[in-house]
């Protein structure tokens, strides 16, 4: 094992053997990742404890770590976890890592909501990151996530434990909704699989080889599948002028608009990312 016992040493040990894999940037932010799920440490510790020593088991830890990140796999599922909207949450192959993006649909909705008590669906919940931080930020709010893969509700429903929220988590594959007594809602938001197959090519291994496919792709001649679904579902299970949030993809933001006004939807609103890339659409059932 490297002799890395210090922690000076450990840092430099990461950045020496990651250093053909990865920029400086991200193996910085590797190693805050890392200490702060080991130690507990925040930035400012790096600095004044650097030459702290580490015990067998953290050297340990750190080498196996390093070598998993030389694969490629996101450091999320090697430490089991990833920060979301100020919450932690467990993470695994059976889920997506939750992104940056999806905070921003968070706190849309947050902004968008008048109400503090609203009915709440979110539809393939994944590691249930949406609907478990608008719980906590909206404690009195009813809401409820489904997703089709019984190993994603399971994870989902240990972060609401986690999390210290009461979410109800139930099995629905959006494409076959076969049930037909799930009360109506204020709001269904949905982060739904929107790459298309031709945009594989342009992702990176740390993706395509450890997060599950079907909670990312679509078919290329068809990459608005789950949002006719969605938008049905919606009409269906929406209150009136209840409102749908969708995550997209950037590509396909005018043709999402078009798809809700065809399907009888108002207000619809597109909106940027931090980035500047057309990332969420929401709209409103009409009362009519």
């Amino acid at each position: 094992m490297p002799k890395i016992q210090i922690m000076q040493a450990s840092i430099a040990y990461i950045h020496k053997e990651l250093k053909s894999y990865y920029p400086k940037t991200e193996i910085d932010g590797f190693i805050r990742i890392i200490f702060s799920v080991l130690k507990s440490y925040n930035t400012t510790d790096l600095i004044i404890r650097k030459d702290e020593n580490l015990n067998d088991d953290d050297r340990f830890q750190i080498t196996e770590i390093v070598n998993r990140l030389k694969t490629y796999e996101p450091i999320q599922y090697i430490l089991g976890e990833a920060d979301f909207f100020g919450l932690t949450f467990q993470v695994n192959a059976d889920v997506l890592i939750p992104r940056q993006e999806t905070e921003e649909l968070v706190d849309w909705i947050l902004q968008q909501t008048t109400s503090t008590n609203p009915s709440i669906l979110d539809i393939g919940t994944g590691s249930g990151c949406i609907p478990i931080s608008l719980k906590k930020y909206l404690p009195e709010a009813q809401v409820k996530g489904c997703d089709i893969s019984e190993k994603a509700l399971k994870t989902a429903k240990y972060n609401a434990e986690l999390n210290q929220v009461s979410v109800d988590f139930f099995q629905l594959d959006i494409l076959n909704p076969e049930l037909n007594d799930i009360s109506k809602v204020d709001i269904i938001v949905s982060n739904p699989p929107y790459v298309t197959e031709k945009e594989m090519k342009l992702m990176h291994d740390n993706v395509l080889k450890h997060e599950p496919h079907s909670a990312l792709f679509v078919p290329d001649n068809d990459p608005l599948l789950f949002y006719k679904a969605l938008a049905d579902f919606g009409k269906a299970h929406l209150k009136n002028e209840g409102q749908l949030f969708w995550e997209i993809n950037e590509s396909y933001g005018s043709e999402c608009i078009d798809l809700l006004q065809e399907k009888g939807f108002i207000g619809v609103q597109l909106k940027k990312d931090i980035n500047g890339k057309d990332r969420m659409v929401s709209a409103q059932l009409s009362d009519k």
